[in-house]
Formats: structure tokens, sequence, C-alpha cells
């Protein structure tokens, strides 16, 4: 009978690993057997794991808590999910997925069962990713077109904004000296004549 290890994985420092650490308490994985990474899940290019991939030995046992703790990437997973059980002889048991537990069914049925499981689960975890990504990008068009400003807020208009414009526009001072005369910088004065200009084409 071998060691046994317990993986834990939150996306940033703010969130709380409690939840995880709990669940493989539960289950008997001695503390100091428990590697935690505070990291995104995109890639495996994470300390704690790299430690736990160099301890882990043949018979020994790994508790996770679920599949996206693990990693993101469906091809990703699945490769590290081969290193693991093929070539260092270790079993896997993800707690809230009975199913992917390799140290049941061993036969040719068995481990079928776990690859298929495995394949779905990573599969779904890593499209519902892409959805996120979707959903985000499809909120903040929606926002913009409703007028929501990202980024830092605008200074206010300055009051002599549009007597400076209309004098720029005649030719009667340059961009430089309209920009100081309205405290701004050239850059954010020609992008807002431009916006000007703009809006009064829309208006003819």
């Amino acid at each position: 009978m071998g060691k046994i290890y317990g993986y834990v994985r939150v996306s940033t420092r703010e969130q709380n690993e409690d939840r995880q650490m709990i669940a493989l308490v539960g289950v008997n994985v001695p503390e100091q057997n428990i590697y935690v990474d505070k990291q995104s899940g995109k890639d495996f290019e994470r300390p704690e794991y790299k430690r736990l991939l160099r301890k882990l030995g043949e018979d020994d046992l790994l508790y996770i808590k679920s599949i996206d703790r693990l990693g993101r990437n469906y091809e990703e997973i699945l490769e590290q999910w081969r290193v693991i059980t093929k070539e260092k002889k270790v079993d896997i048991v993800v707690l809230d997925m009975p199913l992917l537990d390799t140290r049941r069914g061993k036969d040719l049925v068995g481990t079928f069962l776990s690859d298929v499981v495995l394949q779905i689960l990573s599969f779904v975890a890593e499209n519902e990713r892409g959805n996120i990504r979707q959903r985000q990008r499809e909120g903040i068009e929606a926002a913009k077109k409703r007028g929501v400003q990202f980024g830092r807020p605008q200074k206010p208009v300055p009051d002599n904004f549009i007597q400076v414009y209309n004098r720029w526009l005649e030719k009667e001072i340059s961009g430089e000296v309209a920009a100081g005369l309205c405290g701004l910088t050239m850059s954010t004065f020609y992008r807002r004549a431009n916006r000007r200009k703009e809006r009064q084409k829309e208006t003819k």
C-alpha cells in the first residue's frame, strides 16, 4: 500500500481552499501530503502540482475534490491523467464523481468506463469555460451599446471645450494650443474633437 496524497487548487489568492481541504481530510489524507496551488487552471505550470508529481510513486493514491481542480484544459487534463495513472501507476479518486475512481474496475470494462467519463467531464469543463468567455464578451458588447464606459472614468468635458474646438476647427489655433487651453493632453483633445465631429455628422 502506497502513500495517500491530495491536491487542491483555487484560481486566485483571494479564494478560500477550506472546502477542498475539509473534503480531503475527511477521507484521511494527511495534511502534510496535501499540495495547494493558488493559480489558474489554464495549464499545469504550477509549482505545487509539479512538486506533487515528483513525490508520487507506484501504488500511491491521489484524491482531488473535482475534475476542474486538476485543470481546465481538456487535452492537458487527459494527458496528466495518463501520466499519473499509466506512467506513475498511481490511483486517482475524484470525490465529486464516484465513477472516477481508478481503484475500482481494474478490468478492461472498468478502465474503459472511467476513461469515457473522464473525457466527457473534461470536455464539458473546457466547453463551459469557453461559454463563460463568450458570455463575458457578449455582456461587454451589450453594455457598450447601452453606453456603459469601461476602464478609467473620463474627465469631464471642460467648460470652454466647444469654444476652443470651434476655433481649432476654423484653424485659428493649433491642436497643441487647443489642448493646452482645455487642460487636456493632445491625444485626449483629438479624441474628443473627433467624437464631436462624428456626432455632428450624425445630426446632419
